[in-house]
């Protein structure tokens, strides 16, 4: 029962990468999730990608640094929506300004650090499928 595609992208640097802590009056409110975010109409999922980091984060990352990584259903209530996963490296330890419309912080963290914060229902399995068990 898909009602629409979200985007989001590890952002990974020196063996860590880029969480965000969602405002407590947003969806997810006070838990921490990647840089992502709904696909537009009629946007293709890269371009989607690289909107939401920016929009997120204030990186303006090129079209060629974000790769696809793999996509699944997750459920949300009574319908689903499919998950698309990209992934960046980053040579440099980039300056991250935090949307303070949506996120209120933000951490470079360890997949094993992650796991153990109040992350976004789906972010563990998310992480277990990008880096392994």
């Amino acid at each position: 029962n898909k009602r629409f595609d979200i985007v989001g992208c590890f952002i990974e640097h020196d063996g860590k990468f880029v969480l965000l802590r969602r405002l407590p009056q947003k969806a997810n409110g006070d838990r921490w999730g990647l840089p992502a975010g709904k696909v537009d109409g009629g946007e293709d999922l890269k371009s989607a990608v690289l909107r939401e980091i920016q929009e997120e984060t204030g990186l303006k990352l090129p079209e060629s640094s974000v790769e696809y990584v793999d996509s699944r259903f997750v459920r949300h209530g009574d319908f689903d929506f499919e998950w698309h996963m990209f992934s960046t490296k980053l040579d440099a330890l980039p300056e991250i300004t935090v949307n303070p419309h949506e996120h209120s912080e933000f951490r470079w963290v360890t997949p094993d650090e992650a796991v153990q914060m109040n992350v976004i229902g789906d972010l563990p399995e998310s992480i277990t499928l990008f880096y392994g068990s």
